[in-house]
């Protein structure tokens, strides 16, 4: 578990976290050519070396190259975060965050995901949820 919670990260930091996660393992160079407007190669490594260090990021050698991970699951690290998110902005309510990105994607929602959404919320009835 991180010693640190992610959004506590400086921003460069959540640069990079959030190119791991999506990359899922990533070398300094992916790290920096994903980043925008990046800082030298040297800040790069020092960054990771930070991370690491934090407990957020562990790494692997490959061939002549350290390869960063995430230290926690991505879909861990979404949970929390958006447990995170709905206690703070929503005062641990579901239902307004629900109702609140509802709200925010209406356009873009196909038939198909509401269908998905609607299977979701009568599983969760199901099950007493």
């Amino acid at each position: 578990m991180p010693k640190s919670s992610h959004h506590q990260l400086a921003r460069r930091e959540r640069q990079i976290m959030e190119i791991v996660y999506r990359l899922g393992r990533a070398s300094a160079a992916e790290v920096r050519e994903a980043m925008p407007d990046p800082p030298s190669y040297s800040a790069v490594r020092a960054h990771l070396r930070i991370l690491e260090e934090r407990g957020h990021l562990t790494h692997a050698r490959e061939r002549a190259r350290y390869v960063f991970c995430p230290t926690v699951a991505p879909d861990r690290a979404r949970r929390s975060a958006l447990k995170q998110v709905v206690q703070t902005f929503f005062d641990g309510s579901a239902e307004d965050a629900v109702a609140a990105l509802l709200d925010m994607s209406q356009s873009k929602l196909t038939p198909e995901d509401l269908d998905r959404l609607s299977g979701l919320i009568d599983q969760a009835r199901k099950e007493g949820r």
